[in-house]
């Protein structure tokens, strides 16, 4: 029985959507209304990542760059080239920081990463961390979602930068690791030689100790011998001592002296004597001759005697020559007698002094037996010496090799020893990215509220228009004019949403407790934005009845996939972007944005005229589109059944 009644319903109630094509249609609309609905949602928010080259972010950089151990290094351009090669969001360059924040404040950029012109300069050495600042400057209040996005990409950003910082360090401490690889290979090499020279010099030095000994030795035998150290001076001795031996006496000298002078005083008394006789000689000659003279006039000396005379005067003019000779070398020869008697006497004097010399020499001699001792002293002193020598010169290529070693080692040693500055903590984290937040927003509730607002305006709005028949009118009303019935038809609606704002904005305020920068500025939002989208809906009412109330319903989903309420705009990508400017509720979430956080600069007057001229042309459309069904006032009954 109890299903058979079931059955029965059914069958009447099929009956009726058959029978009626427009409640048949009615049907299939509401049965896909979910999935299109679902569909429109799951499609703004179905892959986001693959959109992010369509969100703007504003990029400045203004490093100037820095040169660090003999390299130049610009961060920023790095940082910047690396970011345009990823396409993860759409990079902008600007020249300015300011321009990029105004952009910012305006809603033309998400964020926007600006780079100090000291940012090389303080990131490179590490000295302290997070010595390097980037600035990540966002508008939470423009957009919740973007802001973070924009602390999440400043904490990924900051932990590449430090990456890409720390293997740029890394490869320089490697490039010096290989220049300190192959100078330690020549400082092994250096020390092997100078290894090697030590051994030698010390084996060297031992040799040179050793006759250094051996010479000490043979010195000290060659000073207790003597001062001469050559055979030599030995026949010298044994000269000596003959010569001493043979000397002459003193008197034999005298003898000598003596002997010279009686010379040279004879030669004076025979110069004297022949001088005497070559006097009578001439006086001999002179008688013979004048006897000659005599006998030559005689006439009674015989001839014979004549020639006797003649040869008489003949041989003693012979005589007189001979004599005059003879006297002329008696003077030479006393002359030398002279000076044989000044020498005699010179010799006697430096014999004299001689045999005292000598006396003495022999008197210093030194014994055979020393001259023996000399002789060994000198032999071990000169085989000391050639040790010595050939010792030296170990030592000197020691030495050189020494000293090889020690000018490689003192190449390879660098004058610095060249390590990282800084500290440990600055060159591990020396890049800190600062979000600079502007219209801040309280909490991820607050962030939310512009984006929920709205779309309860607009449920309220079509809630409102679900409380009367907005085609329905009564008889009495048929002469009105249009927009009088229109205004008098929606006064209740109208009415409702002035409460709704009302009751909206005391919630958030008071209710939610949220901050609230231009409280005056957000009732003006509320009210005139939840009346706005009652004369959409009524519009959309007006045109097609209560499936534009569906419609609107549509319409709400439509507007919050493209107005930027859960994610930017820009990650839904295509129609939602495209659509965006276009529909209301965009305009009233920056308006209601403007008004709690001073986003947008706080410019919540232009988007909400705008909402309100879309307002208005509805209210104007709706007064003249669609048709009245008049009724009598008795048979018009509540919209909402209870």
């Amino acid at each position: 029985m109890f299903f058979s009644d079931v059955a029965e319903v059914a069958r009447h109630e099929l009956a009726l959507v058959w029978r009626h094509p427009k409640m048949l249609l009615a049907v299939l609309v509401v049965a896909l209304l979910p999935s299109v609905y679902a569909a429109i949602y799951l499609t703004s928010v179905w892959d986001p990542v693959s959109h992010t080259r369509s969100l703007r972010v504003a990029v400045a950089n203004l490093d100037e760059g820095v040169e660090h151990k003999r390299q130049a290094f610009n961060v920023g351009t790095e940082l910047v080239s690396r970011l345009e090669r990823t396409e993860r969001f759409g990079f902008t360059n600007y020249r300015s920081a300011g321009d990029a924040r105004e952009d910012v404040r305006l809603g033309k950029a998400a964020f926007a990463l600006i780079i100090p012109k000291d940012f090389s300069s303080n990131a490179i050495p590490g000295a302290a961390p997070g010595a390097g600042k980037l600035e990540i400057f966002v508008s939470e209040g423009n957009n919740y979602q973007t802001s973070m996005l924009a602390r999440q990409f400043a904490t990924e950003l900051g932990h590449e930068v430090n990456e890409s910082i720390n293997e740029r360090r890394w490869a320089l401490v490697l490039t010096n690791a290989a220049g300190s690889q192959r100078s330690v290979d020549d400082l092994r090499e250096g020390v092997h030689n100078l290894h090697k020279g030590a051994q030698q010099l010390s084996g060297g030095v031992a040799e040179a100790a050793a006759a250094a000994r051996t010479l000490h030795t043979g010195s000290v035998s060659l000073l207790g011998g003597t001062s001469q150290f050559t055979d030599g001076f030995q026949q010298l001795g044994n000269g000596l001592r003959t010569l001493d031996a043979k000397r002459p006496r003193g008197s034999e000298l005298d003898r000598l002296k003596n002997g010279a002078e009686a010379l040279a005083a004879g030669h004076g008394e025979l110069g004297r004597g022949l001088d005497e006789l070559q006097t009578g000689s001439r006086s001999v000659l002179d008688g013979i001759a004048a006897f000659k003279a005599e006998a030559d006039d005689s006439l009674l000396l015989p001839a014979r005697v004549k020639e006797g005379v003649a040869e008489l005067a003949g041989g003693m003019a012979q005589l007189n020559d001979g004599l005059t000779d003879a006297a002329l070398g008696q003077k030479k020869l006393s002359e030398g007698a002279n000076q044989l008697s000044e020498g005699v006497g010179n010799l006697t004097t430096g014999v004299r002094a001689m045999n005292v010399a000598i006396r003495q020499a022999v008197n210093k001699l030194p014994e055979d037996k020393q001259l023996h001792a000399l002789d060994d002293g000198s032999k071990e002193l000169a085989h000391g010496a050639d040790t010595l020598a050939d010792g030296m010169h170990k030592l000197k290529g020691g030495s050189q090799e020494l000293a090889g070693g020690l000018q490689v080692l003192s190449d390879v040693l660098p004058d610095t020893v060249d390590k990282p500055d800084g500290s440990p903590q600055g060159l591990a984290h020396s890049v800190e990215p600062v979000v600079m937040t502007e219209a801040s927003v309280g909490n991820s509730g607050s962030g939310l509220a512009p984006n929920i607002i709205p779309a309860a305006l607009w449920l309220g709005a079509g809630v409102a228009a679900f409380l009367v028949h907005i085609r329905v009118m009564p008889r009495n009303a048929k002469r009105f004019s249009r927009p009088a019935k229109l205004l008098g038809k929606i006064s209740v609606p109208v009415l409702v949403v002035v409460l709704q704002a009302l009751a909206l904005g005391a919630t958030v305020q008071w209710g939610l407790h949220a901050h609230i920068a231009n409280p005056q500025a957000l009732a003006w939002c509320l009210g005139v934005s939840g009346l706005s989208f009652l004369m959409m809906v009524i519009l959309l009412t007006r045109a097609m009845g209560d499936a534009g109330k569906v419609i609107s319903m549509v319409f709400l989903s439509v507007q919050l996939s493209a107005s930027g309420g859960m994610l930017p705009v820009e990650l839904s990508g295509g129609l939602y972007e495209t659509l965006s400017p276009w529909l209301p509720m965009t305009w009233v979430v920056r308006a209601i944005k403007a008004a709690m956080f001073g986003a947008y600069g706080g410019d919540w007057q232009a988007p909400l005229m705008m909402v309100a001229a879309g307002g208005v042309a509805c209210l104007l459309l709706a007064a003249w589109i669609g048709r009245w069904r008049y009724l009598p006032s008795s048979q018009i009954q509540p919209a909402v059944g209870l």
